[in-house]
């Protein structure tokens, strides 16, 4: 899944456009995004179906966005895990989270949607299920700019390198808002984080609006996002706005040299935080 680093790459577009008709929906490598450490790939499945991947180099988080799954690693065997129907049903999922090591085959059990977090390292804390009761659920923002978090793998957990999260906007809301960065190694006031946005939308023909942009404007993308579309975030502020009538999730992978998560908004719309 993730292959060998290389320096800098101009990418036409931050934008990574799902296949609609493929197994494979997207797949970021650093190599790809022309970064060191994030990768994200994420898989629909028919019941039955399995995905098999050679010995990894790397850490990786499986999500299990919708339906229900098998894994099968180091040994490992990991069984009926996931209960969504849907990434906008009001609960946490199943995840696994996988060091370095065995191959690793993904059976589904039903239909499934899954997200593979990973970043390069051996990884720490072992081999585990992630349960969804174990995962903190939280409100942020007020108003218009109300979205609701999970934190899947947290830096409260043991990992290398990886954070994982999910995030449900609703309708005609911002999220990820007032736009923040975590792009500098200037700890404890800011970390320096690579980072995706795995975008869904409820009813499916929905979009939204995400705009990637630095203080000196030599970054300044804004993309119109639909269904299963990443958008790759190297540097940089990253808010995101939701059209009214559809509803927003999206997953979000996170790594970087040090696994603290400590991000700096943008001063010119901080004054919002004070009213």
């Amino acid at each position: 899944m993730i292959t060998k680093t290389r320096p800098d790459v101009a990418r036409p577009s931050l934008l990574v456009k799902a296949r609609r008709g493929n197994a494979e929906i997207v797949n970021v490598t650093p190599a790809f995004a022309g970064w060191k450490y994030v990768g994200f790939a994420a898989y629909r499945m028919a019941a039955g179906a399995f995905l098999d991947f050679g010995p990894q180099a790397n850490e990786l988080c499986i999500v299990v966005l919708e339906g229900t799954i098998t894994v099968a690693a180091g040994g490992a065997t990991w069984r009926d895990l996931g209960e969504r129907r849907s990434v906008f049903e009001d609960r946490s999922p199943y995840a696994v989270y996988l060091p370095e090591g065995e191959p690793l085959r993904i059976t589904a059990q039903t239909a499934a949607e899954i997200g593979i977090a990973s970043a390069p390292g051996p990884g720490t804390g072992g081999a585990r299920v992630i349960e969804p009761q174990q995962m903190k659920r939280s409100t942020r923002g007020v108003g218009a700019n109300t979205r609701y978090v999970c934190d899947i793998l947290p830096q409260s957990e043991p990992a290398a390198h990886l954070l994982v999260v999910e995030v449900r906007t609703p309708g005609g809301h911002s999220s990820s808002y007032p736009p923040h960065k975590h792009d500098t190694d200037d700890l404890p006031a800011e970390s320096s984080l690579e980072e995706t946005y795995y975008h869904r939308l409820d009813p499916a023909q929905g979009f939204a609006f995400q705009r990637v942009y630095t203080d000196d404007r030599s970054l300044d993308e804004s993309l119109a996002v639909e269904n299963h579309d990443v958008v790759m975030v190297p540097r940089g502020y990253h808010p995101v706005v939701v059209p009214y009538g559809y509803e927003s999730y999206y997953l979000n992978v996170m790594a970087g040299p040090t696994r603290e998560w400590h991000f700096r908004n943008d001063p010119a719309h901080e004054w919002m935080l004070k009213r």
